[in-house]
């Protein structure tokens, strides 16, 4: 069974920098290329930020998408995040198709 597990989240400033991590187990590296990331802040609907080449237009020039078949991880690179950033974050596929991860929560907040 494919597994997920998400970490590098915290809190940061207004302006700062994180690195997410999702840690794929379960299947081969070719998985990494179909996976994305998505968030759900609270009171919302969960999103997807970034996906391939293609990300959510609050994100874009921010966020950049990239993946280490080596280690069977999906990255995350955060820069310039913003208040409205905050979220809880999670990988899976673009069909959703795995099992949710627990996520990794960022808060961004002075």
């Amino acid at each position: 069974q494919v597994r997920v597990v998400e970490s590098g989240g915290g809190l940061v400033q207004p302006g700062g920098s994180l690195r997410l991590s999702c840690s794929v187990s379960g299947s081969g590296f070719n998985i990494l290329a179909a996976m994305g990331w998505y968030r759900q802040a609270p009171g919302k609907q969960r999103e997807l930020v970034a996906l391939w080449t293609r990300y959510a237009d609050s994100v874009k020039g921010r966020f950049t998408i990239f993946r280490d078949n080596t280690k069977m991880t999906l990255y995350l690179q955060m820069n310039s995040l913003k208040p409205e950033d905050t979220a809880v974050y999670y990988c899976n596929t673009a069909a959703q198709s795995m099992a949710w991860g627990q996520g990794t929560q960022v808060t961004v907040s002075s």
